[in-house]
């Protein structure tokens, strides 16, 4: 059989070869995630291993307060946390770090004075990735995620890595979040008192807790609010009995050190930065969020899910804080492993770990992981990236198709399809 060849190599008759560039947005995806995450993890391993690596990491100001603690002394005295931290290295030239947490935090930083600093960094990031592999498994599972790609990229999710290698307490704030999600439904009471984690940090929840103060109004749900006043009575009560003083202590601190006024880049800093005669900018970002929140959940009210419409309103919460860390952003990590999930574009899930891997890349350039303005960028990508995979999700799901709840069912349907049809087979 004579087969002729054209200009360029094709052959004239035979298949031609198409490059499946579904799964090579895939492949690339995978790769690119999992060299994120074994750089991380070399990272991490170097913050343990290290000597005085416990005093150069924001872990060291949970420390000094639970050694307060301990030693029945003021959790938030600026001058005494200083000289604790400075005795296992902290820079001279540097002031304290005094944990911005309001009391119920302590019963979580108490532990940490029975031990030394590099004991306690251990424990306390061991405990972080803990608390993060388990909220990404949580996720999956209640969302029928079994794809591979979404799984690694829900664990090699920069902003938590980056958390997770600074000690910070934000993982918590995750793992509360995953928890109500995860288990509103089913336990109330316990997806309640999840909440509790939320509260370390309120400021990243502003149009999300008006949003759920009204659904916890409108659908009576009395056990999840009993759960959440349950917990943080129960905090309270603990952090009185080992410091009476620990509310006036906190507000002396909070008066001295104003955390609100500290520069920080995320856009409502932007703002009052740009007008420094009109301060009260900066939290404008926050009053618009929380009506468009109120209006947002009113148009839905009759169908919202938390996985879905939750995820938008969480993903507002953090563009318009009135004052966020980059690291803090790893609360976004429930509504972008949502947006994975649904669709069915592989570019869109190559975009997301190209993103990924720009914050991973961006230290090794020079900038300051925490106080560069490079990332502000961050918080508006994974709002828009959302939006975008959304209002793709609703074409896929058909022409009637008002949400993701659609394709979201289409998607658990495959999954427990495929299970039986490995059941009959096995």
């Amino acid at each position: 059989m004579r087969v002729e060849v054209q200009k360029g190599g094709d052959l004239i008759g035979g298949p031609k070869r198409r490059i499946n560039w579904s799964r090579f947005f895939e492949l690339v995806s995978v790769t690119v995630c999992t060299l994120a995450f074994l750089f991380t993890a070399l990272s991490l391993a170097i913050v343990v291993l290290g000597r005085q690596s416990a005093a150069n990491r924001d872990y060291i100001e949970y420390w000094a307060s639970g050694q307060q603690m301990v030693h029945h002394q003021n959790p938030y005295d600026t001058t005494a946390l200083l000289k604790l931290e400075r005795s296992v290295g902290f820079a001279r030239e540097l002031g304290p770090m005094v944990m911005g947490n309001a009391p119920p935090a302590l019963v979580l930083t108490y532990p940490l004075g029975f031990v030394s600093a590099n004991t306690g960094q251990v424990v306390w990031i061991a405990l972080l990735l803990a608390c993060f592999l388990l909220s990404v498994r949580l996720v999956c599972k209640t969302l029928g995620a079994t794809a591979t790609y979404v799984q690694i990229l829900g664990c090699s999710f920069a902003p938590a890595l980056v958390c997770i290698a600074a000690g910070q307490m934000a993982i918590f704030v995750l793992l509360g979040l995953t928890l109500f999600l995860c288990f509103h439904q089913r336990r109330p009471f316990l997806a309640g008192a999840a909440l509790w984690f939320c509260l370390l940090k309120p400021q990243l929840f502003l149009p999300f807790a008006v949003v759920m103060c009204l659904w916890i109004w409108r659908t009576r749900q009395i056990k999840v609010l009993g759960g959440a006043v349950a917990a943080l009575a129960l905090s309270s009560a603990v952090v009185f009995a080992l410091d009476p003083n620990c509310w006036t202590e906190y507000l002396q601190m909070m008066k001295v050190l104003r955390y609100d006024k500290v520069s920080i880049p995320c856009i409502s800093m932007v703002l009052r930065d740009g007008l420094p005669r009109a301060s009260f900018v900066q939290y404008a970002p926050a009053v618009i969020g929380c009506i468009w929140a109120i209006r947002y959940f009113w148009h839905h009210r009759f169908k919202w899910e938390w996985f879905e419409h939750g995820s938008m309103v969480l993903l507002v919460s953090l563009l318009v804080a009135p004052y966020t860390w980059f690291i803090d952003q790893c609360v976004a990590l429930p509504a972008l492993l949502q947006g994975l999930h649904v669709t069915r574009s592989r570019a869109m899930v190559f975009l997301l770990a190209l993103l990924g891997a720009v914050i991973e890349i961006a230290p090794l350039t020079g900038r300051e992981l925490l106080h560069s303005r490079f990332y502000l960028w961050t918080a508006p990508a994974w709002l828009l990236w959302y939006v975008v995979v959304g209002r793709a999700a609703r074409i896929d799901g058909g022409s009637h198709a008002s949400d993701f709840k659609v394709v979201l069912t289409e998607r658990r349907r495959e999954v427990n399809a495929g299970s039986a049809v490995d059941k009959i087979t096995n």
